[in-house]
């Protein structure tokens, strides 16, 4: 690689989002991602990105690849490679210590094609089931819709538990009447404290919602193995007066809306990012319109 062009490189990668666009690439492989789905991981907004990919592209960082309506972007590892064999030339002071950048190529190119392998070996998170807690005040409404959904949309994915910081000790059976209709075993639904959670024999938690402002003000436990957490409010159903026919119809409104982001939590790739993008993704899930 000539210096010009490993100037281009430096300076393609010395800005934040490039080189997370960069990274994101080189954990995917080969397969590449459209330019939406790179958007949606990183956070990053379609216009910014195309500028991003533009500068990648020029740099011989990324590749498009033309898909069908979409375009698919790769990690152009020869030209990384490269760059770091510029790098390291005349390295370790004359002594042969092999060509760096090949290495690097080679191993980065077996990296990326033996990640999902790894996961089927506990390596990985590719097949991980992630344990998720939803907490309210009471324990009786919305966080147990919550329990029950991403149990039946997470496809096995996801095991999910609720909890209250003062559990009501029922579940309000307008929440039951939501559940029925997913199949979710209704016996397995109780309201119950999120003490149970924080002792050292509970489930260790991979994520934490709170669905209720006041839980999401009040103390927390300490909980075991620093899970990631969000705020996910909702309005409480069960605060709503009138008819049986108008409190099922705020259950049900409720309902939807957590089904509506509980649709975009388990459709994240998990497995390719890493916990500041997570973080992200789940905040903005948070606000999400609903």
């Amino acid at each position: 690689m000539e210096k010009k062009s490993a100037l281009v490189a430096l300076a393609a990668l010395s800005q934040e989002s490039r080189l997370d666009v960069f990274r994101l690439l080189v954990q995917v492989g080969p397969e590449g991602l459209a330019a939406r789905k790179i958007a949606d991981h990183l956070g990053i907004t379609p216009p910014a990105l195309s500028f991003h990919l533009k500068e990648l592209t020029h740099a011989n960082l990324v590749s498009p690849r033309p898909t069908g309506r979409s375009i698919i972007y790769t990690a152009n590892l020869d030209t990384m490679g490269a760059l770091v064999e510029y790098l390291s030339e005349d390295c370790c002071k004359g002594i042969p210590c092999g060509p760096v950048g090949a290495l690097w190529s080679n191993g980065a190119a077996r990296a990326s094609s033996t990640m999902h392998a790894s996961d089927r070996h506990g390596d990985s998170t590719e097949d991980k089931i992630y344990n998720v807690l939803f907490l309210c005040t009471a324990n009786s409404s919305r966080s147990i819709m919550a329990e029950a959904l991403i149990n039946t949309m997470g496809k096995g994915r996801f095991r999910g538990y609720s909890a209250g910081s003062h559990p009501a000790g029922a579940v309000n059976p307008f929440a039951l009447e939501q559940v029925r209709a997913t199949g979710y075993p209704l016996a397995q639904l109780r309201s119950k404290s999120w003490d149970e959670f924080a002792r050292p024999d509970a489930p260790r938690m991979d994520f934490i919602f709170t669905v209720c402002d006041n839980a999401a003000g009040e103390p927390c436990p300490v909980w075991p193995g620093h899970p990631v957490s969000a705020h996910w409010g909702f309005q409480d159903p069960a605060a709503v007066a009138g008819t049986d026919e108008q409190k099922r119809d705020a259950f049900n409104k409720v309902y939807r809306q957590i089904m509506t982001r509980m649709n975009l939590f388990t459709s994240l790739p998990l497995n390719m990012l890493e916990k500041n993008a997570i973080q992200a993704q789940l905040n903005g899930i948070g606000t999400t319109p609903v």
